[in-house]
């Protein structure tokens, strides 16, 4: 059974949690703060403490994970938002080469401005071609019909091929 980890599991990462979850995957979705844990957990994920800033945080929990999906197309704060679409993203994508991970998904939509979220995608195709690790964006906005069980697609096709 795959596990995937949902970094910035707010509202709609855990409905995609539950997608996956009943596609059969374990799911452990992170937050920064004690109530998202709480909300992540009452949503019959594993929560787990991560900030995106800081990328030995999620790197902690890619142990036994297949998949990470990065959900901060609409991240909030400045730096801390573009930071987390750029240098601190290719932090983590540098450092996930030595881990089990085999996929990521990058939201490349949301409330962010334009650039940022373009310079995010960048980033992850750049870093699929060179270290040959399947990624793939979600470029459709979150709140549309069955955002969830498509990009559940999505995660799960990353492993498929």
């Amino acid at each position: 059974m795959a596990r995937a980890l949902i970094v910035g599991c707010g509202c709609h990462g855990r409905e995609l949690g539950v997608e996956l979850a009943e596609a059969g995957w374990q799911v452990r979705g992170t937050s920064r703060r004690p109530e998202g844990l709480e909300a992540i957990e009452a949503a019959g994920l594993e929560p787990a403490v991560a900030d995106p800033e800081l990328a030995g945080t999620v790197l902690e929990h890619c142990g036994d994970v297949a998949a990470v999906v990065w959900l901060l197309g609409s991240a909030t704060g400045e730096p801390e938002a573009s930071a987390a679409n750029g240098p601190r993203l290719q932090s983590l994508l540098e450092k996930l080469v030595d881990s089990p991970v085999r996929g990521f998904v990058y939201e490349s939509a949301g409330s962010l401005p334009g650039a940022t979220l373009g310079e995010g995608a960048r980033i992850v195709g750049r870093a699929g071609e060179r270290w040959r690790i399947p990624v793939t964006l979600l470029r459709e906005d979150r709140g549309g019909p069955g955002w969830a069980r498509d990009a559940a697609r999505k995660v799960a096709g990353l492993l498929a091929g």
